[in-house]
C-alpha cells in the first residue's frame, strides 16, 4: 500500500542515494513489487519523483523503469556571511541549480540581510516564471539560533542578537522558513551528499570568514542540544586560553598574505604556492592548535570520521600526513584507532545545500506534495 511510511520510505531512499529501478527498490526496502508500484505511482502523481525508461543495453531481461528525484521539486537557501548574503536554489538530489549573491561592505544588519534575501528572491521568480513554486526557505547563519522559532539569540561576527530571523523573512518573502546554525548544516550536508556519507557517527569542523564552526552527527542524527546551540566548538579553549576560532583564524592568513578578502580557491592557491616561511609556519602553527582541538573532540564524541571544511579544509589538504600524525600523537588511542580526516567534498556549495536540507528533508519525511500541485498555495 501507499502508506505515508512507504512514500517516505521509498522517497527518502532516492533523495539520499540517488536513482534506483523498481526492482532495485524492491530489494533494498523489502516491500514487495505491487507496492512498490503503488508508492512510485503515489509520489509521481504528488510531483515528487519521476520514472524514466532505462538503458535497455545493461538490463538482463525485462527492464525495470527507473525512479528519480523530480528536479523541480525545490527549496530556496540563503547564506549569511559577514560580507555577503548568498540565495540558490537547491533540489533534491542536493544540486544547486542557480544562485545570487548581494556582498557588503560590512557585516549586514538583520533587517540588510532580510532585504538582499527579498531581492534575490524576486530576481529567480522573475527569471523562473510563476509556475515555479519553492517548498520553502532554508537559512544558514553563523551563530546560535532557536531551532524552535528560527530565533538568532546570538550571532557574535555580524552582531545579532535576539533577531526573529526566520519571522522576519516569512513576512517578507511569503515563504514558510527554517533557520539554523551553518556548521551544523555544513555538517548535515557533507553526511547526505559529501564527505561524511556512509559515516553514523561524524564531526565535522568548518572555518571560514565568520569564524569557526562545527557539528556532531551521532547514529545518523544530528547533536542539537536542547535548544539547537549544540556544536559551537570555535569557542572551545586553547592551551594558552584563547579560542580555538581566535587561535586559528582565516582573518591571520589573509592579512599574512595582504588581502582584504579571497575567495577560498584565492586562498588555496596562495597558501599551496607562496615560498615564504612565514607562511608555511604561520599554516603549521594553525594546523598544531587545531590538531589539539581536534584530539579534545575526538576524545569526547568518538566519531568514525572526522571532515574539515572551508579554511580548515585548505591548510589540511596542504600537509594532511603531519595533520593526522599530530591527532594521533595526543589522542586516546582507541578513540583515535577507527578515526578517518577528510576534507570536505562539496566545495563552496556546502551551506547553501545545508539550508536546503531544512526544508526538503520535510518534503521528504512527510512526502509533501510539490506545492503547484498541492491545493495549497504558499
Amino acid at each position: 500500500m501507499a502508506t505515508e511510511g512507504n512514500l517516505a520510505l521509498i522517497l527518502e531512499r532516492v533523495h539520499r542515494e540517488g536513482p534506483a529501478s523498481r526492482a532495485q527498490l524492491t530489494r533494498e526496502t523489502g516491500l514487495n513489487r505491487s507496492t512498490v508500484a503503488a508508492v512510485v505511482a503515489e509520489l509521481v502523481e504528488r510531483g515528487l519523483v519521476r520514472e524514466e525508461a532505462p538503458d535497455a543495453t545493461r538490463q538482463v531481461g525485462r527492464p525495470s523503469p527507473v525512479v528519480r528525484t523530480d528536479p523541480d521539486v525545490t527549496a530556496v537557501a540563503a547564506v549569511t556571511e559577514v560580507d555577503a548574503v548568498t540565495v540558490a536554489v537547491v533540489d533534491l538530489t542536493g544540486r544547486v541549480q542557480q544562485q545570487l549573491r548581494v556582498e557588503t561592505s560590512a557585516a549586514p544588519s538583520v533587517q540588510e540581510a532580510v532585504a538582499a534575501v527579498q531581492l534575490c528572491l524576486s530576481r529567480l521568480r522573475a527569471g523562473r516564471g510563476p509556475s515555479w513554486q519553492p517548498s520553502g526557505l532554508g537559512v544558514a547563519v553563523p551563530g546560535l539560533v532557536r531551532s524552535g522559532d528560527g530565533v538568532v539569540r546570538w550571532a557574535p561576527h555580524l552582531h545579532w542578537r535576539e533577531e526573529p530571523l526566520a519571522a522576519m523573512l516569512e513576512e517578507a518573502t511569503g515563504l514558510p522558513v527554517r533557520a539554523g546554525n551553518d556548521a551544523n548544516l555544513g555538517a548535515r550536508a557533507e553526511h547526505l551528499f559529501g564527505a561524511a556519507r556512509g559515516a553514523s557517527h561524524v564531526l565535522y569542523i568548518n572555518g571560514g570568514s565568520s569564524g569557526i564552526g562545527g557539528g556532531v552527527i551521532v547514529d545518523d542524527r544530528m547533536l542539537l542540544g536542547a535548544d539547537g546551540y549544540a556544536g559551537e566548538l570555535g569557542h572551545s579553549s586553547t592551551r594558552d586560553s584563547s579560542e580555538l576560532e581566535d587561535a586559528v583564524s582565516r582573518r591571520r592568513l589573509l592579512d599574512l598574505l595582504g588581502w582584504a578578502h579571497a575567495t577560498d580557491e584565492r586562498l588555496e592557491q596562495a597558501l599551496s604556492t607562496d615560498p615564504r616561511a612565514e607562511v608555511t609556519h604561520e599554516v603549521r602553527r594553525q594546523l598544531g592548535v587545531l590538531s589539539t582541538g581536534v584530539r579534545d573532540m575526538i576524545n569526547v564524541f568518538n566519531p568514525e570520521r572526522v571532515v574539515l571544511g572551508g579554511f580548515l579544509g585548505i591548510m589540511f589538504s596542504l600537509d594532511p600526513d603531519h595533520f593526522r600524525e599530530a591527532v594521533a600523537r595526543q589522542a586516546l588511542r582507541p578513540a583515535w584507532e577507527s578515526v578517518t580526516v577528510v576534507r570536505a567534498a562539496l566545495g563552496p556549495d556546502l551551506l547553501l545545500v545545508g539550508a536546503a536540507e531544512l526544508v526538503l528533508e520535510q518534503v521528504v519525511t512527510q512526502a509533501t506534495p510539490r506545492p503547484s500541485r498541492s491545493a495549497l498555495t504558499v
